[in-house]
C-alpha cells in the first residue's frame, strides 16, 4: 500500500494536473508533434472580394438596415470630455440628430432630439470579464423613426446612469422599432 494517495488534497491537485496537461494537448490538436505544420493559410478559401457597400450599407454610404450596421462602418470622432465614438451614415433633411455630439448624455439627447420611438438596453461582452469595472457593461439605445439610432455606453461599476452617446447611425428610412 505505499503507492496509495492518502490526502485528498493530493487526489484534487493530481487530477487538475492531469486536466491541465490533457487540456494543453488538445490545444495543440493532440499530436504533440511538431513537425506537421499545417498549410492553413495556403489552403483556406479566400475572403470573398468586398463591394463598395459594408453591411446595412449601400454603396454610397447611406444605411439601408440599422439592425445589419457594424461597429468601424463609419467614421471615428472625438467628442465632449474626451468621448471618441463612431458616426455612421449621411444624416437625413432637417435632422434632429445634426445638433449631436459624442459624449452627450441621454438627457441632453432627449433634451436636443426629443423623445425616442423606441429604445432598449443590452449587455455587452465586458459585462462577463471578471474584475473589470470599467464602462461599456451596457448599452442602451434609442430609435427615431426617420431619423436613426443611437448608441449609449453605460457607465462604469457603481454608475447606473444610461451612459453617454458613443455612436449615431444616420438612417432616413429608420422604421423606429428596435
Amino acid at each position: 500500500m505505499g503507492n496509495r494517495i492518502h490526502s485528498p488534497a493530493a487526489l484534487w491537485a493530481m487530477t487538475a494536473l492531469v486536466a491541465l496537461a490533457s487540456a494543453g494537448c488538445a490545444s495543440r490538436g493532440g499530436s504533440g508533434s511538431q513537425s506537421e505544420a499545417a498549410p492553413a493559410a495556403s489552403t483556406a478559401p479566400a475572403a470573398p472580394a468586398r463591394s463598395g457597400s459594408r453591411a446595412g450599407m449601400d454603396a454610397q454610404g447611406n444605411v439601408v438596415d440599422s439592425s445589419k450596421v457594424e461597429a468601424g462602418s463609419g467614421r471615428t470622432v472625438k467628442g465632449l470630455n474626451g468621448y471618441e465614438g463612431e458616426i455612421t451614415g449621411n444624416p437625413a433633411r432637417n435632422s434632429k440628430f445634426a445638433r449631436l455630439q459624442i459624449g452627450m448624455s441621454a438627457k441632453q439627447v432627449t433634451d436636443l432630439a426629443g423623445q425616442p420611438t423606441d429604445q432598449g438596453a443590452y449587455v455587452t461582452g465586458k459585462a462577463f470579464i471578471p474584475f473589470y469595472f470599467g464602462s461599456d457593461r451596457h448599452r442602451f439605445e434609442m430609435t427615431y423613426k426617420g431619423q436613426g439610432r443611437l448608441i449609449f455606453a453605460g457607465g462604469g461599476m457603481g454608475d447606473y446612469s444610461s451612459g453617454n452617446l458613443i455612436w449615431i447611425i444616420h438612417n432616413a428610412n429608420e422604421s423606429g422599432y428596435r
